[in-house]
């Protein structure tokens, strides 16, 4: 490993081994590490939160307003499952076979990392700076960001920049679009009876059942034949189920919980409308249960434009680093970027190591060669952008 390999990776294991899982999300401790970090690093630094766990990090570095960046990434992270069966101790930071294993390792400790040792690297330099450099270590991305980015976005505490990266997995590739998520509960209510002669009754189970179909045909037969260019198409997905009190009673209800994905361009009120219209049809096709769809939850999703002389700058930078087209890609899951579309002047991407895939699993991991490239291209954008 190379200097600024060791050194990038010795900070996520210090970050690894700092816990933030969210819930509960009690950032403090991490948050606290990372305003020394910055302070060491010659930023000004903000430590606030709107309550007693969501604790977020402001640091600056310059007092010019423009040219200015702001590098983002978030500093909580799932919670341990259950039923996980990690290989290795999730608090450690181990590094074997090229990886840094840990609960946090890619998602999203990986690109604070690059971010906080780019930043550093630009304080010191500071005497031939030019601008602003703006970090954002922010709590409650992993539960939408509304008491962390959007609540730092909306009390002011974050500055209007010329470029934004917001930290997350795009394998080193520079993300323009990300999808948003509409969640729903459908509701199916049927009449009990005694399950010797189920006929008496009308079960709720089994109507859902036959809902359920019917959002399977909505995804292959509307959603899959609109696709979004970056993104591929939308999609739903059945995750709870609840109904009945015993096998040896007809279900009088059932209920189901889903994950409706939405890529850039549809509206979450058209979204609701057509799952009300599915269940609409159901209510016709069965007039003697009762259905419903409602408790809508909406995270929005993110799209920028793909054009201005950062953004190509970046992409040419990214590229030249990687091997790979210098054309921008979509990420699939969510992240704090649609909180900061307000703020960004010029540009704002999505950008970072490794695949989301490895994210939230038993022994999450980075590979320390793709981290160490963030690094590089985090810290060669910031000099050429920000240096004299």
């Amino acid at each position: 490993m190379n200097s600024p390999a060791k050194d990038v990776v010795a900070l996520l294991q210090q970050l690894i081994r700092i816990p933030s899982p969210n819930p509960p999300g009690d950032c403090r401790a991490i948050a606290e590490f990372c305003t020394a970090f910055l302070r060491d690093a010659g930023f000004t630094t903000t430590l606030v939160s709107p309550d007693s766990r969501a604790w977020s990090v402001v640091g600056t570095l310059g007092s010019a307003d423009m040219p200015s960046l702001l590098y983002h990434a978030h500093i909580d992270t799932v919670p341990l499952g259950q039923n996980a069966r990690w290989s290795v101790d999730p608090f450690a930071g181990v590094v074997a076979d090229g990886h840094v294993y840990g609960l946090g390792s890619i998602d999203d400790k990986a690109p604070l990392a690059a971010m906080l040792l780019a930043a550093a690297t630009i304080g010191a330099q500071v005497e031939r700076m030019q601008g602003r450099l703006v970090v954002v270590c922010a709590a409650e991305e992993e539960v939408g960001g509304r008491l962390g980015t959007r609540w730092l976005v909306e009390q002011g505490y974050v500055p209007p920049c010329d470029f934004v990266v917001v930290g997350e997995q795009t394998g080193n590739r520079v993300a323009t679009a990300h999808k948003g998520v509409l969640r729903a509960a459908f509701h199916v209510a049927g009449r009990t009876a005694h399950a010797t002669d189920p006929w008496r009754g009308r079960n709720a189970i089994n109507g859902m059942a036959h809902l359920i179909l019917d959002l399977e045909r909505y995804q292959t037969e509307v959603l899959e034949r609109r696709p979004h260019p970056l993104l591929g198409p939308a999609s739903i997905n059945v995750g709870v189920i609840e109904g009945g009190v015993s096998a040896n009673v007809v279900a009088d209800a059932c209920t189901i919980r889903v994950d409706r994905r939405t890529v850039p361009g549809e509206e979450p009120q058209t979204v609701m409308a057509e799952l009300q219209t599915i269940v609409a049809r159901r209510q016709a096709l069965d007039p003697e249960r009762s259905y419903s769809v409602g408790d809508f939850l909406v995270s929005n999703w993110f799209q920028a434009e793909a054009d201005g002389d950062l953004l190509l700058r970046f992409l040419s930078i990214s590229a030249a680093a990687t091997g790979t087209s210098a054309s921008p890609v979509g990420y699939l899951p969510g992240s704090d970027a649609k909180h900061l579309v307000g703020v960004a002047r010029q540009g704002i991407i999505v950008f970072g190591p490794g695949t989301y895939q490895v994210a939230h699993s038993t022994d999450e991991f980075v590979d320390i060669a793709d981290l160490a490239t963030t690094y590089h291209i985090l810290r060669q954008f910031a000099e050429e952008m920000l240096l004299a």
